[in-house]
């Protein structure tokens, strides 16, 4: 269960990457606008500096989760998990805000929410039966 939960974590972990760079690196791109149901690319470039500042709430919950991952990797599971739990339980929380957002972000929710979900529920099955 600790493999299947680091390897949740992870998958978690370069999503957020993945959204970092869409709404910090792309966001004015119609591609990614489009994807985040902006109307026009003004819209977009009116809400840059928003997606930019959520796109970095990502990379950051992200490195917690490969952070943690590599620590409990290399041996200090108490540091490792408490990163791992952090980072991917904030991921969690955030993808039920954004399903309670809305009908049309429920997809997106459950694409976001799923995995850290995943890893912190076997997470703390490991831990407690570990």
């Amino acid at each position: 269960m600790i493999l299947a939960s680091l390897i949740f974590a992870l998958v978690a972990g370069l999503l957020h990457v993945y959204i970092f760079s869409l709404e910090s690196i792309t966001w004015t791109r119609p591609a990614t606008w489009k994807r985040f149901s902006v109307a026009s690319q003004s819209d977009a470039e009116t809400t840059k500096p928003l997606a930019y500042n959520q796109g970095f709430y990502n990379l950051f919950l992200a490195i917690g989760a490969l952070a943690g991952i590599i620590v409990v990797a290399v041996g200090h599971p108490q540091v490792g998990w408490t990163l791992v739990f952090s980072s991917c339980g904030s991921m969690l929380l955030a993808a039920i805000v954004l399903a309670l957002s809305g009908k049309k972000y429920l997809r997106a929710a459950v694409l976001q929410g799923t995995t850290p979900l995943l890893a912190v529920v076997l997470g703390i099955l490991a831990v407690a039966l570990g």
